[in-house]
């Protein structure tokens, strides 16, 4: 019988957690994602299904919001991200088609992601180092789909002095790389 066992997306038993001088760069886990894709002229529907369920408001362009312990960030026209503590929702793609039914095109994202929080006060001279994006003028709440570095990203502010980072899991050790090496050259 095989003996599996879960990995980190940076292929450890647990999360890395890294602190170099102000920032703390953590891996994060235990979070389930599901992507939202409302179908051709189903969004009011979409929302209102959402809304009755969850009590979820969908955020517009570049926006988030919570309802309960669910988060949920635009990711592009009628779409969106939706995430959760993995040990209340490890269904939450399911769960959320089930209240979508034909208004949207659900589908599970939990391993095709990874995502490092990163804290501190000097966060944003961290990602002035790594991107374009204007991340001094973001609130929190603010989402922006960009690069970090050469790597498709989504940097969603949690709070004015912490920002997640969404990327691809097959580029984790590529993403994490870049952010360590960008705090060590400013710590």
């Amino acid at each position: 019988m095989h003996k599996l066992a879960p990995l980190t997306p940076l292929g450890s038993a647990f999360p890395r957690i890294e602190s170099i001088g102000d920032l703390t760069i953590s891996e994060v886990t235990d979070r389930a994602l599901a992507s939202v894709a409302a179908r051709k002229d189903q969004e009011p529907a979409l929302r209102a299904a959402l809304a009755e369920a969850y009590e979820m408001e969908l955020p517009e362009v570049g926006g988030s919001s919570q309802a309960g312990a669910l988060s949920v960030f635009w990711t592009g026209p009628d779409q969106w991200m939706v995430s959760g503590p993995y040990d209340q929702n490890e269904l939450l793609a399911r769960d959320l088609k089930q209240v979508a039914g034909a208004t949207a095109s659900v589908v599970e994202q939990t391993d095709g992601w990874c995502r490092f929080d990163v804290a501190g006060a000097v966060l944003s001279d961290l990602f002035e180092r790594l991107s374009n994006a204007p991340v001094r003028d973001m609130k929190p709440g603010c989402v922006i789909r960009g690069t970090l570095e050469h790597l498709g990203v989504f940097l969603w502010r949690l709070d004015e002095d912490r920002m997640a980072v969404l990327g691809p899991r097959s580029s984790a050790a590529s993403l994490h790389h870049a952010l360590i090496t960008a705090a060590r050259s400013i710590a």
